[in-house]
């Protein structure tokens, strides 16, 4: 039981789902002291062994916490274990680290009619409560309800895992361009042209728009001016003139864009010095259709990578993916239809649609993965291109893109409004923590489409449903 002389600091109590959402979350909490429930280490336990895919991470957490308790006597285990020199970057750990027993029916406050793992945590967070009083104990969990029980039973502090939330609402979410009211050039006090090849730069001072980033795209309501901001100093930015009707009649693989979303899109999307594509927007605005149109473009026509790998998070996969039939390919096509369902599209005035699909998978070499198989791999000269991002975390996410070796080109395309996963939501969502890490490397561009194009069906669906 952690020993509390400093009432300024906290005790945080864990549940499972953060060491499963972040392994090492026991390490980010400053100098206030950690507990994790033996109940919590039970469900780790259950869960390292299993086929879900938050495996990995349970047996990871528990190597970390074995590393740092390895040599501890219970009798240190249960007051607590200093967190000193672990962690990296100024906010290193200087609290300890406790395992709590559970408690007997005896002990514990009788509130709850069952004695269900969640109500058995909650017993452990209120049993501190009433010891520690007055220091704050708080219960960290990503399980809503669980949140509302602990509240419910009398518990003052409850939390959500912060740590690696980058913003505190969706609708601050960098959207990969910046709209001017009215004309672009009457806002425009000083500015310095040249020409570079076909290319015009204008240079113009960072007054104009202080929080601009590199690959950031600008537009005017007007609908004359279309820009990209190049490069920048503290003083000035450098913006590539696109032009609006130049941007709008972009084209790959037989495909136009609908509106100036979708052009901004194809334009980062075609672009070679682009590593990194962040495609955010709702169902029906044409993600995934602009992805695979650019990457057939790029390696059937203009010959620059040599395949397409395309991957997505496939839920129970794990348990449900050997039961199928064929090859991993075969057996990922049910969760990858949107790919099929947008290659058919692509060649739907073709002559023979199904022949064709056929030779254009083989010729641009077309790869379904299993996101599980990714781990390990080094991938060159490819398109990778990740659908239903949104239901992955951060963690999930570097693991991908850390695979993505020389001349690799990642694609990332989810919509926030349809996480499907228990534990997180529009801003923990790996996908929003990666357009906001990313926003400001040289090498990746983000635009959010805003409009569904699919049909006047699923616009007014999106829209009123």
């Amino acid at each position: 039981m952690p020993r509390k002389s400093n009432t300024d600091t906290r005790i945080y109590v864990l549940d499972t789902n953060i060491l499963l959402h972040e392994p090492l979350a026991f390490l980010s909490f400053k100098e206030n002291d950690v507990v994790v429930p033996m109940t919590v280490l039970e469900e780790l336990d259950y869960i390292k062994d299993s086929k879900k895919d938050v495996a990995r991470d349970a047996r990871v957490c528990i190597r970390a916490m074995e590393d740092l308790l390895s040599e501890a006597t219970p009798e240190e285990m249960i007051a607590g274990v200093p967190l000193e020199g672990l962690g990296a970057g100024e906010n290193r750990p200087t609290g300890t680290l406790s395992i709590f027993a559970d408690l007997n029916m005896v002990e514990a406050q009788q509130i709850f009619t069952s004695d269900e793992n969640d109500n058995r945590i909650i017993n452990v967070a209120l049993h501190l409560q009433k010891t520690f009083a007055p220091n704050q104990v708080v219960l960290v969990t990503k399980d809503l309800n669980m949140r509302l029980k602990a509240k419910g039973a009398g518990l003052a502090h409850v939390e959500d895992y912060r740590t690696d939330q980058l913003i505190t609402d969706i609708k601050y979410l960098t959207k990969g361009y910046h709209q001017f009211e009215g004309d672009f050039w009457t806002q425009v006090k000083s500015v310095d042209s040249r020409t570079e090849g076909r290319d015009t730069i204008h240079t113009v001072p960072r007054s104009l728009l202080p929080e601009a980033y590199v690959n950031e795209f600008l537009l005017d309501e007007t609908n004359h001016f279309a820009g990209l901001v190049e490069s920048m100093t503290s003083d000035h930015f450098d913006i590539l003139d696109l032009g609006y009707e130049r941007l709008m009649s972009r084209h790959a693989w037989g495909i136009n864009p609908k509106n100036i979303g979708q052009a901004m899109a194809l334009h980062s999307l075609l672009d070679p010095h682009i590593d990194l594509v962040i495609l955010t927007g709702p169902a029906g605005s044409g993600k995934t259709l602009l992805a695979l149109a650019a990457a057939l473009e790029m390696v059937v026509e203009r010959n620059m990578y040599d395949k397409i790998i395309v991957t997505r998070n496939t839920p129970e996969i794990a348990e449900s993916i050997g039961f199928l039939p064929g090859t991993e390919e075969e057996k990922m096509a049910p969760w990858l239809a949107a790919i099929t369902d947008s290659l058919e599209v692509l060649h739907k005035h073709d002559e023979n649609t199904k022949g064709s699909m056929n030779y254009i998978m083989e010729k641009a070499n077309i790869q379904f993965k299993s996101i599980n198989f990714m781990r390990g791999r080094s991938i060159q000269n490819a398109i990778v291109i990740l659908d239903e991002s949104q239901n992955l975390t951060a963690s999930q996410l570097k693991t991908i893109i850390t695979r993505c070796g020389e001349g690799t080109k990642l694609i990332c395309s989810g919509n926030l409004a349809q996480i499907d996963s228990n534990y997180l939501s529009p801003v923990t969502s790996g996908l929003t923590y990666l357009v906001e890490k990313f926003k400001d490397f040289s090498g990746s561009s983000t635009i959010n489409l805003d409009g569904v194009v699919r049909s006047r069906l699923a616009d007014f669906a999106e829209n009123h449903l």
